[in-house]
C-alpha cells in the first residue's frame, strides 16, 4: 500500500476513534467499550508515529549513503521529499564529477609537467609527488630526511622560501633550485615543494661569460701582436750587414733578440687563433650516429701508437643505440680525451719504470641511471689532483708544460651544444671523463 494513502486512512481512523470515544464518555461514562476504543486509538496514534518513525529512518539511511557516494539507495515514488531528494542528488552528483574531474586534470598536469612538485606534511612525509621528482633527484623516496641536507633544509624552514643547494646522488652532481609554500590545507599544516635543476643554466652562464672574454682578450691581443710581429721582422730586415759594433756579440745578441721577437710573436699569434676556437665554435650539425660504431673506428684509429706506445686500449659496449649528432665534433671530442690519456699515461711511464700496472685506456659505451647514453673514457694513471678537478674545464688553464689549455674548455662546449655535458668523475684510479648525451 502506498505510503500517503496508509498514512491517510490511519488518520482518518484516529479522528473517528477520538470522536467516537468522546461521544461514549460524555453519554455512558467510562465503559467496557470505550476502554476498547481508546486502545484501538492509542494503537492508531502508535502506528502513525511508526510510519513517521519509519520514512525518516529511511530518508537518513538513503542520504547518508549519498554522503558516502552510494547512490543505488532512493526514496520511494510517492515519498513526499522524493523531488527535492532527486535534485540535492544531480547536485551532488554534478559536484563530485566536477572535482574528481578537477583531481584527475591537476593529476595529468603533475605527471606530465617537466618541474618536480612534491607535498609534505609538516613532519617530512611526502603525501604526494608527480615522477619529475625521482627522475630529477635520481631516485623514490617516502620521507625528506632521505634526502639528507636538501630534506632537512625543506623540513627546517619556518616560512615560505626560495633557495639554491647543491645535490649529489652516487655519480649524479646537480644544482637545485627550491621553492617552498607553507600553506593549511583542510586544517594541516602542508608544505608544497618545487624542485628544478639550474645546472645546464649556471653552464650556458658560465660559457657565455667565457665567450664575452674571450673576444674582447682576442681582439686586445691580436691588435698588439701584429704590429709587433712586423717591427720585429722589418728591424732585422733593415739590420746592415756591414754595421760595425764594438763587441761582435752585441751585433749577434741583437739579431737573436729580434729573432726571438719574431718568433714569439707568431707562436702568440698561433695561440690567440686557438683562443678564438672557444668562441667562434659553430653549431653542430646534427644526424642519426651510432656511437658503437663511431668508438670501433676511434679505436682501429689509435692502435698503431697503443702498440707503439705499449698501451692497451679497449672497447665496451653495453648499450646500442641511434643519437642525434655532430659526427666531426664529438669525434674530435673523443680525440682529444683519448690522446690526453697516451699523454698521461705514457708520461707516468717515463717516471715509474718500474710500475707493474700495465698502462690502460678504457672506452665504454653505456646509459646513466637517467637512461641517457653517455661516453667515458678512462685511464689508470695517476689521475688529476684534488686542488685542480674544479678548474680544468676553465679555458686556457692547463698543468701541461706545453699546453694551452684549450682541449677541455672547447670538448665541453662541444657537449653542451649538443644538450649534454663532458664531466669528470672521479675513480679509486686514474682519470675518467664523461660525455653525457641529452
Amino acid at each position: 500500500m502506498r505510503p500517503h494513502l496508509l498514512l491517510t486512512i490511519n488518520i482518518v481512523a484516529l479522528i473517528s476513534a477520538s470522536a467516537l470515544v468522546s461521544y461514549l464518555l460524555q453519554n455512558n461514562g467510562l465503559s467496557a467499550t470505550s476502554l476498547l476504543i481508546i486502545l484501538v486509538t492509542a494503537a492508531l496514534i502508535t502506528h502513525i508515529f511508526t510510519l513517521f518513525k519509519r520514512q525518516q529512518k529511511q530518508a537518513e539511511m538513503v542520504i547518508r549513503a549519498l554522503a558516502n557516494g552510494d547512490n543505488t539507495l532512493g526514496l520511494g515514488q510517492q515519498h513526499p521529499m522524493r523531488q527535492q531528494f532527486e535534485q540535492v542528488k544531480t547536485q551532488m552528483q554534478t559536484a563530485r564529477f566536477n572535482a574528481e574531474q578537477q583531481a584527475q586534470f591537476l593529476q595529468a598536469l603533475l605527471i606530465h609537467v617537466d618541474l618536480a612538485v612534491m607535498v609534505c606534511d609538516d613532519n617530512g612525509k611526502v603525501i604526494e609527488s608527480n615522477p619529475a621528482v625521482s627522475k630529477l633527484l635520481g631516485k623514490s623516496f617516502q620521507h625528506l630526511r632521505e634526502l639528507g641536507a636538501v630534506g632537512e633544509l625543506i623540513l627546517n624552514a619556518k616560512n615560505n622560501m626560495r633557495s639554491t643547494t647543491y645535490w649529489q646522488n652516487g655519480e649524479q652532481h646537480d644544482t637545485l633550485s627550491i621553492q617552498l609554500s607553507i600553506a593549511e590545507i583542510q586544517g594541516k599544516v602542508r608544505r608544497v615543494v618545487s624542485l628544478q635543476s639550474i645546472h645546464d643554466q649556471l653552464q650556458l652562464k658560465e660559457q657565455q661569460a667565457y665567450k664575452r672574454l674571450t673576444k674582447v682578450l682576442t681582439h686586445e691581443i691580436a691588435n698588439s701582436i701584429t704590429p709587433l710581429s712586423s717591427l720585429a721582422d722589418t728591424c732585422s730586415n733593415l739590420l746592415p750587414q756591414e754595421l760595425c759594433f764594438i763587441d761582435i756579440e752585441d751585433k749577434q745578441d741583437l739579431q737573436l733578440a729580434l729573432s726571438t721577437l719574431a718568433s714569439r710573436t707568431a707562436h702568440l699569434g698561433d695561440f690567440i687563433a686557438r683562443f678564438r676556437q672557444v668562441s667562434s665554435l659553430p653549431k653542430p650539425n646534427l644526424a642519426p650516429e651510432n656511437l658503437a660504431d663511431m668508438l670501433a673506428r676511434i679505436v682501429t684509429l689509435h692502435q698503431q701508437q697503443s702498440r707503439e706506445l705499449q698501451i692497451n686500449i679497449e672497447l665496451t659496449i653495453k648499450s646500442q643505440q641511434l643519437v642525434m649528432l655532430d659526427s666531426s665534433q664529438i669525434e674530435q671530442v673523443l680525440v682529444n680525451l683519448i690522446k690526453n690519456a697516451f699523454e698521461v699515461l705514457s708520461s707516468n711511464k717515463k717516471y715509474n719504470a718500474q710500475s707493474p700496472a700495465q698502462p690502460n685506456i678504457k672506452l665504454s659505451l653505456a646509459q646513466n641511471a637517467s637512461q641517457q647514453l653517455y661516453v667515458e673514457v678512462s685511464d689508470n694513471g695517476p689521475g688529476i689532483s684534488e686542488h685542480v678537478v674544479d678548474m680544468i674545464f676553465v679555458p686556457f688553464f692547463t698543468t701541461k708544460q706545453q699546453g694551452s689549455g684549450i682541449g677541455l674548455s672547447l670538448s665541453r662546449q662541444i657537449m653542451l651544444n649538443h644538450g649534454g655535458d663532458l664531466i669528470y668523475v672521479p675513480k679509486p684510479q686514474g682519470a675518467c671523463f664523461r660525455c653525457v648525451f641529452g
